[in-house]
C-alpha cells in the first residue's frame, strides 16, 4: 500500500467516496481551507486558547469534506480530473502510471513539504513573511501537482480506451 493510499484511507476515500470527492465543490471548498486554518492558528494572538475551537472545526472539515458532496454529473472538469488522477497515483502499484510522471510528482511533493515547513515555522513564530512565503509555496506546488494529476488522469484514461 502506498503512502497516498494510506492517507486516502484516513480520509475515508475508497470506492464511491473517490467519486464524491471528485465533485468540484469538494475540490475547491477543501482547497480554499488553508487560509482559514492559517487565520485560526494566528488567532491565538487575539483569543488565546479559544483558537483551538476553529482549528478543530477546520480539521473536522478537512477530514469529512471528501465524502460530503454527491458524485458529479460529469467528470469533464479540471478539479474532477485532478482528484481522479490522484486516485490513479495513489493506486500506482496496482495501475502502472507512465514513468514520465514520477520525477515531477516527487519534485512537487518535496516543494509542498518545504512550503509546509516554512508555513508552520511562520505560524509558530508568528512571522508574517514566513507565513505568506510558505502559503505561496504550498499553493503553487499544490496547483502544479493537481495539474500533473489531471495529466495522469488523461494518460490513464487514454490507456484504457
Amino acid at each position: 500500500m502506498t503512502l497516498e493510499e494510506k492517507i486516502a484511507k484516513a480520509f475515508g476515500l475508497k470506492g464511491d467516496s473517490w467519486m464524491r470527492h471528485a465533485n468540484p465543490w469538494s475540490v475547491w471548498t477543501r482547497f480554499i481551507s488553508l487560509p482559514f486554518i492559517i487565520l485560526a492558528v494566528w488567532s491565538r494572538l487575539w483569543i488565546g486558547w479559544y483558537c483551538l475551537i476553529p482549528i478543530l472545526l477546520l480539521i473536522v472539515w478537512i477530514k469529512i469534506n471528501p465524502t460530503l458532496f454527491k458524485k458529479p454529473k460529469s467528470f469533464d472538469n479540471w478539479g474532477s480530473k485532478a482528484v481522479l488522477g490522484e486516485k490513479y497515483w495513489s493506486e500506482r502499484i496496482k495501475n502502472r502510471i507512465p514513468k514520465h510522471h514520477k520525477t515531477p510528482v516527487l519534485i512537487l511533493t518535496i516543494l509542498q513539504i518545504i512550503g509546509a515547513i516554512v508555513l508552520i515555522f511562520g505560524l509558530w513564530k508568528l512571522k508574517i513573511d514566513w507565513t505568506i512565503t510558505g502559503t505561496i509555496i504550498v499553493y503553487f506546488a499544490k496547483m502544479w501537482f493537481l495539474d500533473r494529476m489531471v495529466w495522469v488522469f488523461e494518460d490513464m484514461a487514454a490507456n484504457t480506451k
